[in-house]
């Protein structure tokens, strides 16, 4: 049987709002949205990786777990560091949660994970339909652009990603969601791998793996949650929990 593994990155230097982590919605810090979101999934054991303390303090306030990094240039090299230090073997799948997605749809995950086992793929992400064309030209809003139309529980192969304005363009782009299923061994080959010159411009880890000619597979997630980058996105994503609620 496949397992599965969540590992949530976060810190608080955020370039764009920083201290966005303990940041709170409901009274309840963001990154922990975020774990309780991971945690609804079923899919396997979570922990947000850190290199603060006050962030390890929070989480274990909150239920949750979390563990101590180095300081890292990108979130992947950090998930990667944390599943050193956990020390497990059984593990197939490793999920890079983004900490800034306390929308995020646990559905989407699950569906997510069952086609990557299936389709044994090396990387895998989700991404929604575009309804607004504001999305297109907000460089906060990455977006990925697809060899084929996404379709429900079906994947295709990402054949790029850009935060540009993208308005010119019209077939098979999508708002890309901050997640990323790796396979171990395609995980332990991905960050031996130097930062490439388009990864570092385009401030887009995922490009490294594209540079390097590994496989991005995506399908579409049912939801289209909006991640946490500025103050207005908080804010705005404030209004909108605490109103469910």
């Amino acid at each position: 049987m496949n397992k599965t593994i969540i590992i949530i990155p976060s810190r608080m230097a955020a370039r764009r709002l920083k201290g966005k982590p303990l940041l709170e919605i409901n009274n309840i810090p963001i990154i922990c949205h975020v774990v309780k979101k991971a945690k609804e999934t079923g899919i396997g054991r979570v922990i947000v990786a850190t290199e603060d303390k006050e962030i390890v303090t929070a989480v274990e306030k909150n239920e949750g777990e979390a563990i101590l990094t180095g300081n890292h240039k990108t979130g992947t090299d950090r998930i990667f560091e944390a599943f050193q230090k956990l020390k497990i073997s059984d593990i197939d799948y490793i999920v890079n949660l983004q900490g800034d997605e306390p929308m995020i749809d646990p559905k989407d995950i699950v569906n997510l994970n069952n086609l990557m086992i299936k389709s044994n793929s090396d990387i895998g992400t989700l991404a929604s339909e575009i309804k607004e064309g504001s999305i297109l030209n907000n460089e906060n809003i990455v977006k990925v652009i697809t060899k084929e139309k996404l379709e429900n529980n079906k994947l295709t192969r990402a054949l790029n990603f850009s935060r540009k304005n993208l308005s010119t363009q019209s077939s098979n782009i999508y708002h890309h969601i901050g997640i990323y299923f790796y396979k171990v061994s395609v995980l332990k080959k991905f960050i031996n791998f130097n930062q490439t010159k388009n990864e570092v411009e385009n401030r887009l880890e995922q490009l490294r793996a594209l540079d390097n000619n590994i496989t991005i597979m995506v399908t579409l997630a049912k939801s289209s949650p909006i991640g946490i980058d500025t103050k207005e996105d908080y804010i705005a994503i404030k209004k909108i929990m605490e109103y469910k609620s």
